[in-house]
Order: structure tokens, then sequence, then C-alpha cells
């Protein structure tokens, strides 16, 4: 069963699956990436850690950092306007999905409440918050 997940953001919720993220062609990578480090792949990248600033990411598919992301990163490399990019913390010095640049602006310094997502809507990078819809498995002892 896919877990399903809610975004909301702007007075509305989409739904989104967590295959629709994350595949067999994902790279997982368990460690905070400094200044001067970068990862290029051919797929999706999930980071555990931060993106300091001065690193970068680019993938192909979707990047997923589970910690701040402050550095550079482009999702949809090769064009994929459907891609994402979500992060506990989203606050890149540049932020590109596929041909679409984008960078925070210079008086905004937001701690959001729940982990936030870029995507394009409408031909234009939107941040939306990205909130778990479903019911956790499992109990916690």
């Amino acid at each position: 069963m896919a877990r399903s997940y809610n975004l909301s953001g702007f007075g509305h919720h989409v739904s989104a699956d967590l295959e629709d993220l994350v595949d067999e062609n994902t790279i997982l990578v368990q460690r905070t990436l400094r200044s001067g480090q970068s990862i290029h792949y051919n797929g999706n990248v999930v980071v555990l850690g931060d993106v300091n600033p001065g690193a970068e990411i680019a993938a192909t598919g979707n990047i997923i950092v589970m910690g701040s992301l402050r550095g550079v990163v482009h999702a949809g490399a090769c064009g994929d306007e459907k891609a994402i990019i979500l992060a506990f913390h989203l606050q890149p010095t540049q932020l590109r999905i596929a041909n679409h640049i984008t960078r925070p602006p210079d008086n905004e310094a937001v701690d959001p409440e729940y982990p936030e997502m870029a995507h394009i809507k409408g031909g234009v990078v939107t941040i939306e918050s990205f909130q778990y819809a479903g019911e956790r498995q499992g109990k916690l002892t």
C-alpha cells in the first residue's frame, strides 16, 4: 500500500504517493554535504543530513533533504518539470527545477512548521508546506 501525503499551502491540498517521489533509481546519501562537495546523479537523491552553502546537488529526478538545504540544488536536470525538491528547512542559495531557476528573497528568514516542497506549478517555481496525511504504521514504545 502506498503511503499518501498531502501538500498544503496557499489554502489547498494536493495528494502525492511516496512511490512518485522515490523509486529504484534513488541514491541515499547518509551525511551532510559541506562547501565544495557535490553530487550529480542520474535519478533521485535523498540526503540524510544537511546541504550547506557551497555544496551542490544535481539530479535528473527528485531531491529530498532530511535536514536543512542551504546549498545549490537542481532537480529534473534533464528537463523534467515534474521533479520536486523537498527539505525540512528549504533555504537554498539557488534552486532549479528543469529550466526554471530561483533563489530565496534576501530578507526572508522563515522557520517553517512543516517540511517544504518546491515544484513547478503554472510554469513558476512554487514552494508549499509538506504534511504527512496518513496514519503512522506501528507503535512507538
